[in-house]
């Protein structure tokens, strides 16, 4: 197995939501977002959505196309198969309610599948909440700001990618 292309994005998941998506692809889908809620990655295939369990400090997202995925790592706390199809060959990392935080472009348009997975998700969400709890009154202001700066893990999901065929055609008589 041959790695392709890397691609590292720092994000923010806006209410506690990153999302990867085709540059085209600007409908959001409810029930995916629903399911991301159990299975912390989950998508419709032109949409994913990485549920973080804290909204304000920021992440490492890496997507990275392989000739063929290799296994999630053991050191993983968990993963799960996706599909994600790209018309455009261009992949956006949105931030939910804070904008993209990147664009990036694959080898060539189409279907890519794979997997998800995450590392250091429950370390983060466990430190966000130590530190809202210990903020007092008399905290100064930017005590927060630089909780988050200093986080001492990173939360860090990676998408593995392989391309596995062309993207569907849009017949214009559909629309």
């Amino acid at each position: 197995m041959s790695l392709l292309a890397e691609h590292n994005v720092t994000a923010t998941p806006g209410r506690r939501v990153l999302e990867v998506y085709d540059a085209d692809a600007y409908l959001g889908d409810e029930a995916a977002l629903d399911a991301a809620e159990t299975q912390v990655v989950a998508g419709n295939g032109y949409h994913l959505y990485l549920l973080s369990l804290q909204p304000d400090m920021k992440v490492q997202m890496t997507i990275r196309i392989w000739d063929t995925p290799p296994a999630s790592p053991a050191e993983a706390e968990g993963h799960v198969e996706v599909s994600l199809e790209s018309e455009t060959g261009i992949l956006v990392v949105g931030q939910l309610d804070r904008g993209p935080a990147d664009e990036i472009t694959l080898p060539r348009p189409g279907v890519y599948e794979g997997h998800a997975w995450w590392q250091n998700r429950q370390a983060a969400a466990d430190y966000y909440n130590a530190t809202l709890d210990h903020l007092t009154e008399e905290s100064p202001e930017d005590q927060l700001t630089e909780a988050w700066t200093n986080c001492p893990v990173t939360e860090r999901y990676v998408l593995d990618l392989a391309y596995v065929r062309e993207p569907e055609s849009i017949d214009d008589d559909d629309y």
